[in-house]
């Protein structure tokens, strides 16, 4: 008999962790394992960060899925619809091909993009954290800026290339703005045409806190630490519009400036407007075994899936971080496995471990199992977990090797320039664009079986 064939689509947190269990616990005989990713490598994206103020290469946090996975079969390119009637996946593949990849059984783990609003100019002036590319375009464009500043003799220039944005409150923004910030601190050393002092970094939420999450006392702590290395950091404000050279805050100040990184939030991945299924907050309503209820064997979990946190109960619904994706992926796949050995299937029950920011150098604030930390013990337990986390010994010597080789010599503030001359709105990185309406996906999928 042909053996049963298992779909991931997605190779994050919750893909490679879903798809390296099934290999561990079923034989080669009682499934065929496939992975649709466009890229050949789990993004370890905690780290964004530090690829951005270089102090990591971007193949550290790469982790190759061809070293972590050794029979599932990787299909190079982007689920952009699925037809679960008709078991099948339309997959875009890396060369542009469209192709139908059939399943018996479907495990959704697409992710998410970055969460926009429609705010004028957002989405053709903002740069995004959230892919490797992301990460070393904004690189390569804030030591542009210090470059262009450096040359120019124009004062109002010079001046709008030097102020940076950051929106977003959350880990991710506060942690970009941290790192950037040391990295142009530094960087001034080294352009004696510049005053550091001209360099400004602002950091603005529309939260009333700062990364609420982490309790009021290292919450306080990061914003102490932010305010004394310079960053402006703005509570309760967002942006009112974005131009080429000027972003205009919600409350009427217009700042000169040509850099805005934009963190604020996620949005699950298209692919799910593909699917007739119930959504909360555009993520998928599943079963606290991660189950969607209007299909037979389809699983959805991970920042696209709404899984149901049985820890807190009330109904919330499981937050998209990588600690919970990695975890939900060990779930389904022992879920997967029991509904091909007709098994009952398990709720998925997990306690966050914890919470770790990197503010870069000895700046930390982490709260592991409870334990409020700062300054140095809690950067140890930051990149203690961070290695801990990453799947393969050679990701994690290359990380390490990474951050004491930036400790000890420090950055040469280089720009590759790869991507110089390329745009930078979002959707160019993020392909937020290229998905299947719910008829387009419909007709491919019959014209892709007519085929054959």
């Amino acid at each position: 008999m042909e053996r049963p064939r298992i779909l991931i689509v997605g190779g994050g947190f919750a893909g490679l962790e879903c798809a390296r269990r099934l290999e561990r616990k079923l034989a080669p005989s009682e499934a065929e394992i496939s992975l649709v990713t466009p890229f050949s490598y789990q993004l370890y994206l905690p780290l964004l960060p530090h690829v951005a103020a270089g102090v990591l290469t971007p193949q550290s946090v790469a982790v190759s899925l061809r070293r972590t996975l050794r029979r599932t079969h990787i299909v190079p390119g982007g689920a952009i619809g699925i037809d679960p009637r008709s078991k099948v996946c339309v997959v875009r593949k890396i060369t542009d091909e469209v192709v139908a990849e059939r399943y018996d059984h479907l495990v959704l783990a697409p992710g998410s993009v970055t969460r926009t609003f429609d705010i004028p100019g957002l989405t053709d002036y903002a740069r995004g954290m959230k892919t490797l590319a992301e990460a070393a375009y904004v690189r390569d464009h804030v030591i542009a800026q210090l470059d262009l500043a450096s040359a120019t003799l124009d004062q109002r220039e010079r001046e709008s290339r030097l102020q940076f944005v950051v929106v977003g409150g959350g880990y991710a923004g506060t942690e970009t703005a941290a790192c950037l910030q040391r990295l142009t601190t530094a960087a001034a050393r080294r352009y004696p045409r510049l005053d550091a002092a001209q360099i400004k970094w602002h950091l603005i939420d529309i939260a009333p806190k700062l990364m609420p999450e982490l309790g009021d006392t290292l919450g306080e702590t990061a914003l102490k630490i932010l305010r004394a290395r310079g960053i402006e950091v703005s509570l309760g404000v967002s942006v009112a519009e974005v131009g080429a050279e000027s972003v205009k805050f919600t409350d009427g100040r217009v700042l000169p400036s040509r850099t805005l990184i934009w963190t604020a939030g996620v949005a699950a991945s298209p692919l799910i407007g593909t699917l007739d299924v119930e959504t909360v907050r555009g993520r998928v309503a599943v079963t606290a075994e991660m189950r969607v209820p209007q299909f037979e064997g389809v699983f959805a979990l991970g920042d696209a899936a709404a899984v149901p946190d049985l820890a807190k109960g009330d109904g919330a619904v499981c937050p998209p971080t990588a600690q919970h994706s990695a975890r939900q992926g060990r779930a389904v796949a022992d879920n997967v496995i029991s509904s091909l050995r007709g098994q009952p299937l398990q709720p998925y029950y997990h306690k966050d471990l914890g919470l770790v920011v990197d503010l870069g150098g000895k700046d930390a604030v982490s709260k592991p199992v409870g334990v409020e930390l700062q300054g140095v013990p809690a950067q140890l337990v930051a990149r203690g977990y961070h290695l801990m986390a990453m799947r393969t010994n050679v990701a994690k010597f290359r990380v390490g090797a990474n951050w004491m080789l930036n400790a000890t010599a420090g950055d040469d503030f280089v720009r590759t320039g790869f991507l110089a001359r390329q745009p930078a709105r979002l959707q160019d990185f993020e392909y937020t664009d290229a998905y299947l309406t719910k008829d387009q996906v419909k007709a491919h999928a019959q014209a892709l079986l007519a085929k054959g």
